[in-house]
């Protein structure tokens, strides 16, 4: 009934897989953009080698499993096609041929045949919400990551929210801030919807990110790298209008905070971010962008403002409610299984293993998903 094939040259943009990502199950980050840019500028710079299983059913797109083939030191690893910068995974399949697809036997082996060779096969950043994928893998059970997503209910409008969402202190607080910035020149927020303001845009998220996310403690901003950088600048550009949303926070024509957000199925994913601390610290710059971005997504109609994995104190703030995400482990050799092992007993290889993998389960200083300080940083600084 079924039959399955590994096309690594799978073409994301096609209308096929447009209808299926459309009726699926999947997230943002199997988006139709996401994934042919991730596999053109990240993948195909020789990060990973490209892995894509395809199950077709009578000549039909049924499910697409878009992984990749890593290397560490001796290690053979099959992971999802996540590189550090996707947050949600999830088969690209709707809930019922998914089913259908784990129940068959013969279709099942065969997935499982071509994911061979391998030492470990190790995906994670599961949602409570998503497909059960490690029944394809013949895993009984998820394993926590440790951590949680973080999505914020919006409301009709937006001093409903902020009065429901926000503590009064804290709205008194930012409304003060706000009138400090206005006092500093001539502040404006908005959405941009040009290659060259989404350009400027992402030259200073480069900037003061780099300045903040230096490496030194934890992983290093991932924009200072040339293939990630031209990663999230094409998503934006060519999500424009759409997919995705730059937000930018110009004061007298310069920006001093910038975000990049998904759009998905009437929730807003914010993905990256960042803000000139130096100079605007005090004036709560990264919490005033989060309020304004809520703001333009309840005058879209969205209903959630989500910001995605990682236990910032800010998220809370934000009226952010945690939901816990998962993770999934298969040996495919004794190496496998010994590292594995190593890994999740000794502390001080775990570590090292997040550090140098860019790991599933970082714990919340990470260099990719903080944007505004917390508030309580913030407070310090005023």
């Amino acid at each position: 009934m079924f039959e399955v094939t590994v096309e690594d040259s799978f073409d994301f943009r096609s209308k096929e897989y447009a209808e299926l990502f459309a009726s699926s199950a999947a997230t943002a980050f199997q988006h139709p953009i996401w994934l042919a840019l991730l596999y053109e500028k990240i993948v195909g710079q020789g990060a990973a080698t490209p892995l894509i299983i395809v199950v077709r059913a009578g000549g039909r797109l049924a499910m697409v499993l878009p992984l990749v083939r890593r290397r560490y030191t001796l290690l053979k690893v099959v992971e999802f096609a996540d590189m550090r910068v996707s947050d949600y995974i999830s088969p690209v399949a709707d809930e019922e041929t998914f089913s259908r697809i784990v129940a068959d036997g013969r279709t099942v082996a065969a997935i499982r045949k071509h994911l061979k060779p391998y030492d470990l096969l190790r995906i994670g950043k599961l949602a409570d919400r998503s497909l059960a994928i490690e029944r394809l893998f013949g895993i009984d059970k998820r394993e926590s990551m440790g951590m949680s997503a973080y999505s914020s209910k919006l409301e009709t409008t937006f001093a409903a929210w902020r009065e429901h969402q926000l503590d009064s202190s804290y709205r008194k607080e930012l409304d003060k801030k706000s009138r400090q910035l206005g006092r500093m020149g001539q502040a404006r927020f908005e959405c941009s919807d040009s290659i060259d303001a989404i350009r400027t845009t992402f030259d200073a998220l480069k900037f003061y990110r780099g300045k903040r996310f230096d490496g030194s403690d934890g992983p290093a901003d991932l924009l200072q790298s040339p293939s990630y950088f031209e990663f999230y600048m094409a998503v934006a550009a060519e999500g424009c209008g759409g997919f995705a949303r730059t937000y930018t926070f110009w004061m007298d024509d310069r920006a001093i905070a910038g975000a990049l957000g998904l759009a998905h199925r009437g929730s807003l994913l914010v993905i990256l971010g960042g803000f000139d601390e130096a100079g605007y610290r005090k004036q709560s710059i990264g919490s005033l962008m989060f309020e304004q971005i809520a703001r333009d997504c309840i005058e879209r109609g969205d209903h959630s403002l989500d910001f995605t994995i990682g236990d910032e104190p800010y998220k809370i703030t934000f009226g952010g409610r945690p939901s816990p995400m998962w993770q999934i482990f298969r040996a495919g050799s004794p190496l496998g299984y010994a590292a594995h092992m190593t890994v999740e007993k000794l502390p001080a290889a775990k570590v090292l293993a997040r550090r140098l993998v860019g790991s599933h389960g970082k714990k919340p200083k990470s260099g990719r998903t903080v944007l505004p300080q917390a508030p309580s940083d913030e407070a310090a600084g005023s």
